[in-house]
C-alpha cells in the first residue's frame, strides 16, 4: 500500500574530521522517502527553491517517489550546515537558512488524501496537524519530532499525540517530554498522552518499541566505520513504516520486523555522506543484512 511522507526537503553541508561535502540532498522527508521506497510506493510532500538541483529531482524519481506534492517556488532551498566531532554522537550546527521552508504550507494533492499510511516526518507540529486535517481516514499514522518542538511548540505537540497511532522520538527527547530519566517509565507516560505505539531511538544502540504486545528492543546493525550519521533516524523511521505498508496483516504482527528493516536501512545511510550510500543500496543487500542481524541476535 502507498505511503505519504511530509517533512523537510533540504540541502545539507556536512563536515566530519575526515571529509567535507557541501549541499547534499537532505531533510527528514528526503531520507525517509528514499528509505521507504525500497518497500512501497511513496507520495512526497515538501518544498524546494529554484536553486534545488535537477539531479536531486532525478534521484527522487529513480526511487519511484511521486513528486506531485513537491512545491518548487522562487527563493532558496532550506540549507543546513553542520560539523561532527571524532565521536559522531557529537555535532554542532554551523548554519540554518530556512529559505522557502519558512513559508511551507503543506497542501496535499487530492490523490494523496486517501493514502492509507502516513509519516509526519520532523516538521513543526502545527504543520503535522495541517496535514492530518486534509487526510481522509488514514489507516496508520506515525509522527516524528525533535527537541526544538518540545521547547517552542509543546502544546501543539501534545494535541498531535492524541491524533497519531505511533510516536517516534530519541531518548533525550523522551526524558525531556516526561521529565523521567528512566526510558521504561517515560514510555508508559507517553502512552497516556495518546499514541498506541511509542518508539524511542537510541542511535548506535538501536531502538525500543512499546506497544500492545509489550516491549521490543531492535538492535542497530554494528558498523566498523561511520562516515556520516545525518539522516539515520529519518531513514530508520522511513524504512520501518515503508515495510509496514508493504506487508499484509495487522500492524502488531509486523512492526517488530519493520523496525529491524528500518535499522538496516539506517546502517547503510551511516556508511556514506547524506544519501550517497542509501541510494546505491538494493533490496537484495537490505535482505542480506537483515538475515545477518537476525543471526547476531538469536539465542
Amino acid at each position: 500500500m502507498s505511503l505519504l511522507i511530509v517533512g523537510s526537503t533540504a540541502l545539507d553541508s556536512i563536515k566530519t574530521p575526515n571529509a567535507e561535502n557541501p549541499r547534499l540532498l537532505g531533510g527528514s522527508a528526503s531520507h525517509a522517502a528514499v528509505a521507504a521506497s525500497f518497500f512501497t510506493p511513496v507520495n512526497l510532500v515538501g518544498i524546494v527553491g529554484e536553486d534545488f538541483p535537477k539531479k536531486y529531482v532525478a534521484l527522487y524519481r529513480k526511487h519511484g517517489i511521486n513528486l506531485d506534492g513537491l512545491q518548487n517556488v522562487p527563493g532558496k532551498t532550506f540549507h543546513w550546515s553542520g560539523e561532527y566531532e571524532v565521536n559522531m554522537n557529537n555535532r554542532r550546527t554551523l548554519a540554518t537558512e530556512l529559505g522557502v521552508f519558512e513559508t511551507f504550507n503543506p497542501t496535499l494533492p487530492e490523490a494523496y488524501r486517501r493514502t492509507p499510511y502516513v509519516l509526519l516526518a520532523n516538521i513543526a507540529p502545527s504543520l503535522q496537524h495541517h496535514v492530518l486535517d486534509q487526510m481522509k481516514k488514514p489507516k496508520f499514522v506515525v509522527a516524528d519530532t525533535m527537541d526544538l518542538w518540545l521547547n517552542i511548540a509543546l502544546q501543539d505537540l501534545l494535541k498531535l499525540l492524541k491524533r497519531v497511532d505511533a510516536f517516534v522520538l530519541n531518548d533525550s527527547e523522551a526524558r525531556q517530554l516526561t521529565d523521567q530519566d528512566n526510558v521504561m517509565v517515560a514510555l508508559k507516560q507517553i502512552h497516556k498522552m495518546g499514541p498506541k505505539y511509542v518508539i524511542v531511538k537510541k542511535g548506535e544502540h538501536g531502538a525500543i518499541l512499546s506497544g500492545p504486545n509489550g516491549i521490543f528492543v531492535a538492535p542497530a546493525f554494528p558498523l566498523e566505520k561511520v562516515m556520516d550519521p545525518t539522516g539515520a533516524g529519518d531513514s530508520f523511521v522511513g524504512g520501518m513504516i515503508g515495510y509496514i505498508a508493504s506487508q499484509k496483516g495487522t500492524v502488531d504482527s509486523k512492526i517488530r520486523r519493520a523496525m529491524v528493516h528500518g535499522s538496516v536501512v539506517a546502517s547503510f545511510c551511516c556508511e556514506g555522506f547524506g544519501l550517497q550510500q542509501t541510494t546505491r543500496v538494493t533490496s537484495a543487500k537490505i535482505a542480506q543484512r537483515v538475515k545477518t542481524l537476525e543471526k547476531l541476535v538469536r539465542f
